[in-house]
């Protein structure tokens, strides 16, 4: 009998992934649906999202993001009357502007910055159609804050490696942790989505806390709206034409959420 009850005490103490979970697809397919579904994800030919992100240096600034098929992007947060931009043209080329740097000019992105830009610019996400992305295995099922998640290894086709962390009750993504590059360095890198809300069928986040473990690099995104299918004006996907004053150091522009 003592047997059995030690047996049974340590059996409370083995990770969570060992219990029996379902596979791969599975999961995805549920973490699709939970989004809204592969027929609204994909009717979605355009994304502008406006907001707030706050730094730890304790800067604050407004936040515009569009998104547009197949893969532009054109992201700007505005601090203290001046902007910081980035801008992919969802083919081959992108630029950024940083007029907190020694360097205010348009800048071009690096090949390695290029090289990120489709995943960073996808509208659907790396779930979707992942297939043909790249890769996603299951790690396992694990315990985050007391709540047990799936931990999906994410490798794109770029060879970026993520894992994402999908709440094993909602199958909302709540967590995503990789590597950001940050001016020409690469840093590990999280982001904690929460308080996701329906806009139009689909579930977004509209908090999200990031930043990478160990540094100053923290910022917190807070969403006031999401538009589904806006007109976008053509020339935010185009190379800027700035002119900004000097001011302080910040820390990163965020990417897509």
């Amino acid at each position: 009998m003592k047997t059995k009850f030690v047996l049974a005490a340590f059996l409370c103490f083995l990770p969570l992934r060992l219990c029996p979970a379902q596979t791969v697809d599975e999961i995805i397919k549920k973490a699709i649906d939970a989004r809204g579904g592969i027929d609204k994800i994909k009717a979605v030919q355009s994304e502008r999202i406006t907001g707030r992100v706050s730094f730890s240096q304790g800067l604050e600034g407004a936040l515009l993001l569009e998104l547009q098929r197949p893969h532009e992007l054109h992201s700007e947060i505005t601090i203290e009357g001046q902007k910081v931009l980035r801008v992919y043209d969802g083919k081959s080329a992108g630029w950024s502007v940083n007029p907190f740097t020694e360097n205010k000019d348009v800048v071009e992105m690096s090949a390695d910055e290029l090289k990120e830009m489709p995943e960073e610019s996808d509208l659907d996400g790396p779930l979707v159609d992942y297939k043909n992305k790249g890769q996603v295995e299951l790690v396992g099922k694990e315990d985050l804050d007391g709540k047990p998640v799936y931990h999906l290894k994410v490798t794109s086709k770029s060879g970026e490696v993520r894992s994402y962390l999908i709440d094993a009750s909602t199958f909302l993504t709540t967590k995503w942790k990789g590597t950001r590059r940050i001016g020409n360095e690469p840093l590990p890198w999280e982001s904690v989505l929460s308080d996701y809300r329906d806009v139009q069928g689909l579930k977004f986040p509209f908090k999200i806390d990031q930043g990478s473990p160990g540094t100053e690099y923290k910022q917190t995104l807070t969403i006031d709206k999401v538009e589904i299918n806006p007109k976008i004006d053509e020339s935010h996907f185009a190379k800027p034409v700035v002119a900004q004053a000097p001011g302080p150091a910040t820390g990163p522009a965020p990417s897509k959420p």
